[in-house]
């Protein structure tokens, strides 16, 4: 299986290139077409050149306007910006600091991870989400220059623009276990900064519930990728079904993505 292609971005993480990932009729995604990533908005002079550079030309924000407006994105010159707010709030809660947390995180150690799971449920149920992806795959559609490429994105990278991935690879017809793989890298990624913000937490004196809810909070697991998957199956009749009802991509539609998106 293709380990993920990181990014060399000094003031971000969670930047990888989705290029390389083999599908199942034997083609692979192109490299410099689709960048997945963090938040944008702590980005170096010598970032969003390294970001021009390698071809960025569009940018998702996924994010809330809040948190949009709080950490507005850096972008690489000439790029646009398309904000498709997956939730009309942070849902994910990856953006709230840690002492605002710890009021309704602190008592329940399982709070955290169930929490999760309903959002992964609601990031393919809602009306909001729905309309961002949708849009989503309206800039890749739009993005006909092979030379450039479209970054999409949220705080840390890991749920709204997991299941925008999740979407993607499968339209692009992506094996299931290397789908998983590359939702489940993200925890890699995200260990320094995870370890930051509980190491803060305990010197706070944050309790083993508050800790255990953030370490869910900020994970990307088997069990929150199965809550959306199982959601798209019973609710929505499998995957096919939801890209073309829910999504609206039509059979052309996902052809001319495989078309643009897709080397030998």
């Amino acid at each position: 299986m293709v380990a993920p292609n990181a990014l060399n971005i000094a003031n971000g993480f969670n930047f990888r290139d989705l290029g390389g990932y083999s599908t199942l009729d034997g083609h692979k995604i192109a490299s410099h077409r689709v960048i997945r990533s963090a938040s944008l908005d702590r980005l170096s002079p010598a970032d969003l050149s390294y970001l021009s550079d390698y071809g960025v030309s569009a940018v998702v924000d996924f994010r809330s306007t809040a948190e949009k407006d709080a950490s507005p994105d850096l972008l690489p010159a000439d790029a646009t910006y398309h904000f498709e707010p997956v939730f009309s709030t942070d849902e994910t809660l990856t953006s709230q600091a840690p002492e605002s947390l710890a009021q309704h995180f602190s008592a329940d150690p399982h709070q955290g991870f169930n929490h999760m799971k309903q959002t992964y449920a609601d990031l393919v149920r809602t009306d909001t989400a729905q309309t961002a992806y949708r849009h989503f795959f309206d800039v890749l559609l739009d993005a006909t220059d092979t030379a450039n490429a479209v970054l999409f994105h949220c705080t840390v990278g890991k749920d709204r623009t997991g299941m925008g991935a999740v979407y993607l690879l499968s339209v692009l017809g992506v094996d299931a276990a290397t789908i998983r793989s590359d939702y489940l890298a993200t925890n890699h990624f995200m260990e320094l900064p995870r370890r930051y913000i509980l190491d803060k937490v305990v010197a706070g004196g944050g309790n083993a519930a508050l800790q255990q809810n953030l370490t869910d909070l900020l994970s990307a697991t088997d069990a929150y990728l199965d809550s959306a998957l199982t959601t798209i199956d019973t609710d929505f009749g499998g995957m096919q079904r939801y890209l073309h009802a829910q999504l609206g991509l039509d059979d052309d539609q996902q052809g001319q993505l495989r078309a643009m998106y897709l080397t030998h």
